[in-house]
């Protein structure tokens, strides 16, 4: 396989985190982007801005965002309510998540219908002043383009948030995808400091995003905190073989589309980028074996 040879195909098909399961028939029976949007915020509610939400969340429903294929989450939203996807659920009633299940689940839902999508790691631009925050989005072909679109976005959140464009359709510069937000802090046009969530941030972050951005690209939609393979430890040094792999890693990922072919032959002859059958949960601290579709 070379350049875009069987991009689209590719990225049309569901894989081991965005298969629906039993549950495909449903997710293809959504109206397009805007009902995907909509069955989205009605299903899932992000652990972060449930307070805006007048929900208080127990320990037992903030771990349902360690949840990673998408089957399991539809599984579980159809056990609290069975109705059809495309009918809201109140606050108290929606699946506990983050940006990467909204992105995941739309990602899933896309596919389902037959668009190609992808779930992309980065930085959202829009959530503080002068910061990068960790975070998901999903990008579609809409048969001209690759949109991008932040699924998480609500009308709450647009307001809450005053943002002056569409989320479904993303401005350029508005996320950052982890290569970008590299190749930016490694030439010296931006500060690591700025990239990160909380307290954590610096190019060994990035550099976390920017494996997890590759795992994505090649159908491996993993949590914002599992960790294997080459990501650094926070604040660790970053050799220079590794810085090496890295720039090789964003330049690959912000050029998917012309070098489709390096992105899947790089993830399936280098073992250490491919998701292992246990990653490490840096939220919950211990190995956690890898459902399988």
């Amino acid at each position: 396989m070379s350049g875009s040879d069987g991009l689209f195909e590719y990225y049309m098909r569901p894989g081991q985190m965005t298969s629906g399961g039993p549950h495909a028939q449903a997710l293809a029976a959504l109206d397009g982007v805007e009902g995907v949007a909509a069955a989205v915020h009605g299903v899932l509610l992000h652990d972060a801005w449930a307070p805006r939400y007048h929900q208080e969340l127990t320990p037992a429903r903030r771990a349902q965002s360690h949840t990673r294929p998408a089957r399991e989450i539809l599984d579980a939203i159809m056990e609290i309510d069975p109705a059809p996807l495309g009918v809201p659920r109140p606050p108290a009633k929606r699946r506990i998540g983050v940006c990467r299940h909204f992105a995941v689940l739309a990602c899933a839902a896309l596919r389902a219908q037959g668009v190609p999508a992808r779930a992309r790691c980065g930085f959202g631009m829009y959530f503080e002043a002068g910061k990068g925050i960790d975070h998901w989005i999903t990008e579609y072909w809409d048969g001209r383009r690759w949109v991008s679109a932040d699924f998480q976005i609500d009308d709450l959140q647009r307001a809450a948030l005053k943002l002056d464009f569409e989320p479904l359709d993303l401005p350029p510069g508005k996320f950052l995808r982890a290569g970008e937000a590299w190749q930016r802090c490694r030439a010296g046009n931006a500060d690591p400091g700025i990239f990160g969530i909380f307290d954590e941030s610096g190019f060994w972050f990035i550099a976390m995003n920017l494996v997890r951005d590759f795992a994505a690209l090649n159908k491996m939609e993993m949590l914002p905190w599992d960790n294997w393979g080459p990501m650094p430890r926070p604040e660790e040094e970053i050799s220079p073989v590794r810085l090496a792999l890295f720039d090789r890693l964003a330049a690959l990922t912000i050029e998917v589309d012309e070098r489709f072919g390096e992105v899947r032959a790089l993830y399936q002859e280098d073992v250490s980028l491919r998701v292992p059958a246990q990653v490490f949960n840096g939220v919950r601290k211990q190995m956690e074996n890898i459902a399988a579709a």
